[in-house]
């Protein structure tokens, strides 16, 4: 009997976050967009932001001499990290998932730009196979995490964060989680292959 109450309960949770997902469409566009904008900054500005080298310098350095076991577990980690604190901060009115949106959209414009500078056209379907999964996980959690942080404009306040945090979570476990895992997977086995 209780076992049969809890199934019922999560189902029930499952739907309502579900439906709470579905009613967040609005905030992925926005991410979405966001993300586009700065990416297409990164391409146009790339002369200018040559200070992004260092960083991607010392993510190479972590990386190098990995197995691909260890590189896939830096990857999810690193992913994990990244999309739940962009979910978890966006309670400070969505400030920090509008800024890793940026920060994530001007690196991927300016690495972009430095692939078709440096091998062209050809080269691009090695980078697309990495954000396939990557990138929608990313969209997911940091609209979540935009979400959340309009809880401040509602007339119950506490209420609304706490519905808005409870589903944002189950969604994170839900849908964000298993969309890295396949993501840090792939893109492990794919830098393995391509070094």
């Amino acid at each position: 009997m209780k076992l049969k109450r809890k199934k019922g309960a999560f189902k029930k949770q499952a739907r309502e976050s579900l439906n709470y997902f579905r009613e967040s469409r609005q905030f992925i566009y926005a991410v979405i967009l966001i993300f586009l904008a700065s990416a297409l900054f990164g391409v146009i500005f790339s002369n200018n932001l040559g200070f992004i080298d260092k960083y991607l310098k010392e993510i190479v350095d972590k990386v190098s001499g990995l197995s691909v076991g260890g590189l896939i577990l830096f990857i999810l980690q690193n992913n994990i990290q990244s999309a739940f604190f962009g979910l978890l901060l966006g309670i400070v009115l969505g400030i920090f998932p509008v800024i890793t949106s940026i920060v994530n959209g001007v690196i991927i414009g300016y690495v972009m730009k430095g692939v078709w500078l440096n091998s062209g056209f050809g080269d691009f379907w090695r980078i697309l196979p990495h954000g396939v999964f990557e990138l929608p996980a990313v969209f997911i959690s940091l609209a979540l995490g935009l979400r959340l942080g309009m809880f401040i404009f509602s007339n119950e306040k506490r209420k609304e964060l706490v519905y808005r945090l409870k589903n944002s979570l189950v969604i994170f476990f839900m849908i964000v989680l298993p969309l890295l895992i396949v993501a840090a997977i792939i893109e492990g086995i794919l830098i393995m292959l391509y070094k």
